[in-house]
């Protein structure tokens, strides 16, 4: 590309101005267009390093003469500007964008549900030993850090509204935690197109590159069996054992990799439930690859954090546990919260469907759960499907209504539970602004 080519920026968020900065220093010229409100920081940062902008509106005459184009991806393809864009222009990502202005070891971490825990897993063990950046759908623009830091190695959360923009991106780890159907909307309600979009991980991949992935996922396993996959697998699973690979072994969590063996017992691991010792099973593999010394990985895997929004205990009021699962935005995010559940359950769930099939989940609310709060525009859904389970389901439009209704509800010994299982823009601006409004809820109470 040469150095004055138009980079159009569409999107004012976090990758969206750390690709403008990028592109600036890069020799482009840039234009940033946002059809909402550009939030005050990026616009002062937009300001400050006199980079072109507009907001509330898409000026096509400024847009469609871009040689690039960084896309947000929120963005759908089936806006009718993005369609003329892909015409005229090369549409990309974030991701794409920054991955060719470094040489850095990239793991990029995918899948429908657990990414974000394992990306932030893999994060804390290698910055034990190596210099590495966290970015992609979380943390700190993926750009902004190749800019400023130009780190040697990122861990990568990565969506599949971000591969469906990548063409060279090659991460030379890639996990795929799971795919559960999920974002349907987004892929004309085939499941195909949607794990198709989840293998663009490995695109560009030679028999020098990794996949990790669970074995126990159907679909992952179907899917490798029927395609070309040049990676070399390193797979992982709860049920089977393997010459390369993950697995349980005697309660004991087993990372082998050309006969270098790392083991820690299941129980120090600071994580519960099974999900999440597939977590540390994919982030542990990723640090042996990377020849992080074991004692490290140990350690890390003992003392890591979690995730805020992710089954996090909030508060015990009067000997009921508050658990905040605001992140689970997909009917597999909640089975696993359900599954984790020890005690009789107030369930807290509703927002935007997306194509949702609760049926897997109705062994859970049979036997767990006792009553369900549903907190969404529209739950006529959730009323059929579950109405006939528990004697007691509620409708709310609020979140202090419905941690009130909740309050009201469990008795001693008993959990409170947020776990949506569907988008949350229809009340709220995101599940975080969800996660924290719950918070606040149980904290007034």
């Amino acid at each position: 590309m040469n150095q004055k080519s138009k980079i159009v920026v569409l999107g004012s968020g976090e990758s969206g101005t750390g690709t403008a900065l990028l592109a600036k220093a890069k020799g482009y010229d840039v234009f940033v267009s946002d059809k909402g409100k550009i939030k005050p920081k990026y616009k002062k940062i937009l300001q400050d390093n006199n980079i072109d902008f507009e907001e509330e509106q898409h000026t096509e005459s400024k847009i469609l003469d871009a040689d690039v184009v960084m896309k947000s991806p929120g963005i759908p393809d089936s806006v009718l500007l993005v369609r003329k864009l892909r015409e005229t222009a090369k549409v990309i990502s974030e991701i794409e964008f920054a991955t060719e202005f470094t040489d850095a070891t990239c793991v990029a971490i995918t899948g429908s549900n657990g990414k974000t825990t394992t990306a932030k897993l893999t994060h804390h063990i290698l910055k034990q030993e190596l210099e590495v950046g966290l970015g992609g759908n979380i943390g700190d623009s993926f750009a902004l850090q190749v800019l400023d830091f130009n780190y040697p190695n990122y861990v990568l959360e990565v969506s599949s509204f971000q591969l469906d923009d990548c063409y060279v991106f090659n991460p030379k780890i890639a996990v795929i935690t799971n795919i559960t159907p999920d974002h349907l909307d987004r892929y004309d309600y085939k499941l195909v197109n949607y794990v198709a979009s989840k293998f663009r991980i490995v695109q560009n991949h030679t028999e020098a590159d990794y996949l990790i992935y669970d074995a126990d996922d159907e679909i992952l396993i179907n899917y490798i069996a029927s395609h070309n996959i040049k990676s070399t697998l390193l797979p992982f699973s709860l049920t089977k054992t393997f010459e390369n690979g993950a697995y349980l072994k005697d309660n004991n969590l087993t990372v082998t990799i050309n006969n270098n063996t790392f083991t820690m017992p299941t129980r120090n691991l600071a994580l519960s439930g099974k999900h999440n010792i597939k977590n540390a099973m994919a982030a542990s593999a990723v640090a042996s690859l990377l020849k992080i010394r074991k004692q490290t990985i140990r350690e890390s895997l003992e003392n890591f954090q979690g995730v805020e929004h992710r089954l996090e205990n909030v508060l015990k009021i009067n000997k009921v546990q508050y658990i905040n699962d605001s992140k689970a935005t997909n009917v597999n995010a909640t089975y696993y919260a359900l599954e984790s559940m020890d005690a009789p359950t107030v369930w807290i769930v509703g927002g935007v469907d997306k194509g949702n099939d609760y049926s897997e989940l109705f062994a859970f609310v049979n036997e767990k759960v006792k009553a369900i709060i549903c907190l969404g525009k529209d739950n006529e859904k959730l009323k059929e499907d579950f109405g006939g389970m528990v004697d007691v389901l509620v409708e709310t439009e609020f979140m202090s209504e419905a941690v009130k209704v909740a309050y009201k509800i469990a008795e001693s010994g008993e959990n409170v539970l947020l776990s949506p299982c569907c988008a949350s823009f229809d009340l709220f601006e995101n599940y975080e602004d969800r996660g924290r409004q719950f918070k606040q809820a149980v904290r007034n109470l």
